[in-house]
């Protein structure tokens, strides 16, 4: 009889960024026995990435190129609902950042505007916790017309379910920065998940998996 684990798994892996550890899923104390330890990986992955160096801890689990994207709900800008559902048929840029109040975040939000006006059947998406009010601020302020502000505000369950949850350190409970490209038929067809927070993407590589 397998026991249930107690604490976290020992990490045998060398402490860098994107190492992954397994942890238990303490936010449901149903979830702790042994058998939903090893049938809930979503709960147990964690992924470590840094922040000005200092690592920090990221759950979930991210996707993968080839994966079917897991499906969300999250708020626009009007305050409604949306889901990946809205764009079938589109090809998906998620731009996943912490908030626009920040200066990468800002970068990258511009820079990807600017792509997505000559990208044919593409929407970029891009998701933070910032509030719907602040996010669409920012892009009128930015005169940015080419992207969709999702917010997490509503849905916190986002972050797990894509693998960006940030779980320790100053920035806590929002989301590390990554992207991810969807295809028309809602495949994982590229997806980073940045290992320094206070760095950019890399956008030619999200763009090279358009073509």
């Amino acid at each position: 009889m397998i026991a249930a684990p107690t604490a976290r798994m020992p990490d045998f892996s060398p402490s860098r960024p994107g190492r992954i550890v397994y942890a238990l899923p303490f936010a449901d104390p149903q979830r702790t026995s042994a058998a939903a330890f090893f049938n809930h990986p979503e709960d147990r992955l964690m992924t470590t990435v840094t922040l000005g160096g200092n690592p920090i801890d990221v759950a979930g689990r991210f996707p993968q190129a080839g994966d079917t994207a897991p499906a969300f709900k999250l708020t626009g800008a009007d305050l409604a609902d949306v889901g990946l559902d809205a764009f079938a048929g589109k090809r998906k840029v998620l731009n996943i950042v912490p908030s626009l109040d920040t200066p990468v975040c800002a970068t990258s939000t511009r820079k990807f505007n600017e792509e997505a006006g000559k990208l044919a059947d593409t929407v970029v998406l891009v998701v933070s916790a910032d509030l719907p009010f602040a996010a669409k601020r920012f892009c009128e302020t930015e005169g940015l017309n080419n992207v969709h502000t999702l917010s997490t505000f509503r849905n916190p369950g986002f972050a797990q379910a894509y693998g960006v949850a940030i779980t320790s350190g100053p920035l806590a409970g929002v989301t590390a920065r990554a992207v991810v490209v969807i295809d028309a038929n809602d495949k994982v067809v590229h997806a980073q998940l940045v290992p320094e927070i206070k760095e950019e993407p890399d956008y030619a590589a999200a763009l090279a998996a358009l073509k």
